[in-house]
């Protein structure tokens, strides 16, 4: 398995959902959401950024 989106609850409440790699490890989480539907619409979202967005260095070392 390549990895894999983890929806849950926050500590306040929230639906957020992280980006897991193959080996467990977090890569990313996101902000809040209001609800389950709102994750799911984001996650397809990242999918479609991902795959073709443009990559942005705003960071003065590399």
């Amino acid at each position: 398995m390549a990895g894999h989106f983890e929806v849950f609850t926050d500590n306040v409440g929230s639906c957020r959902v992280r980006l897991v790699d193959e080996f467990g490890t977090e890569l990313a989480v996101s902000g809040p959401f209001h609800d389950k539907d709102a994750v799911v619409r984001g996650i397809y979202k990242l999918r479609e950024i991902a795959a073709s967005g443009l990559i942005e260095v705003h960071t003065s070392t590399l």
